[in-house]
């Protein structure tokens, strides 16, 4: 009787992760790039473990994905700055993978992202078996596919639709929905890493800044010192609740003691009118 082949043992010829190379040798080109990366994984990471609960998915970050077999072995791979693979391991037999490839796993990236650090003409190069969007788009096949110029402040999204990149429209908000993650991407204004530039960044749905971990603690100790100053503002107001309580004691204190003694004069005088003859009532 003849078993199932397993794919992935039956392709044993061609090299896994541990066996092709993890870099070809290049310098990161923009400095940018890995506090990019960084921003963009870890103001996502809460939305991947709500939608991977037993963290089966991967992130890559500036990761060879290879396709093809070539010489030299790194000429068959291109490396999305940022890109992200759902229902795959996170390690491959305990290791932390060195590569992603497509020939042992068979599942695309739902999007990769190029930061752009020269014209951008690499990243939109469309020349068969050669440029970077052909590959992605007839190749590697990622749902969604970003190209980020910092220095223009843009981002352009396609999404692979029949086979083919269609060029997404902005929303109101002015970003791209992601729609199998739930979220949107855009740029946003402002300082990271001690740097203010038009940084890549996600949404929910709703148009709400997905934070980074250092976002959510900080955005935490502010409200935990907003809680803080209104229990002090609300002791303060309960202290001078008391105050007003024991002013307002003291004071039906000094009625009652001046109608005591309005009586005590009253009595007196009457007993000094009874003592002379002459009846109060008269």
């Amino acid at each position: 009787m003849t078993s199932a082949i397993d794919p992935s043992t039956a392709l044993t010829p061609f090299p896994d992760h541990t066996q092709l190379p993890e870099s070809d040798g290049t310098f990161v080109k923009n400095w940018q790039e890995h506090p990019q990366s960084i921003l963009l994984t870890d103001s996502i990471t809460p939305v991947l473990k709500q939608l991977h609960p037993e963290g089966e998915y991967c992130i890559g970050q500036d990761l060879g994905i290879y396709w093809r077999l070539t010489d030299p072995l790194e000429k068959g791979a291109e490396a999305p700055d940022w890109f992200y693979v759902g229902n795959v391991p996170p390690l491959l037999d305990g290791q932390t993978r060195r590569s992603y490839v497509l020939w042992r796993e068979f599942i695309a990236p739902l999007i990769a992202l190029e930061f752009v650090s020269g014209d951008g003409s690499e990243e939109r190069d469309k020349t068969p078996w050669k440029g970077k969007f052909w590959i992605y788009e007839q190749v590697i096949h990622p749902a969604f596919y970003g190209i980020y110029e910092v220095n223009k402040a843009s981002v352009e999204v396609y999404e692979l639709i029949g086979g083919k990149y269609q060029l997404l429209t902005a929303n109101e908000r002015g970003h791209y929905s992601i729609t199998p993650l739930g979220v949107e991407l855009g740029l946003w204004q402002g300082e990271y890493q001690n740097a203010e530039l038009p940084w890549l960044r996600w949404w929910d749905l709703q148009g709400n800044l997905l934070l980074t971990g250092e976002e959510r603690a900080e955005q935490e100790s502010q409200r935990a010192e907003r809680e803080s100053q209104r229990a002090k503002q609300e002791s303060q107001r309960a202290k001078q609740e008391s105050q007003r309580a024991k002013q307002e004691s003291q004071r039906a204190e000094q009625e009652s003691q001046r109608a005591e003694q309005e009586r005590q004069r009253a009595d007196r005088l009457i007993a000094q009118l009874r003592s002379l003859g002459v009846e109060p009532e008269a």
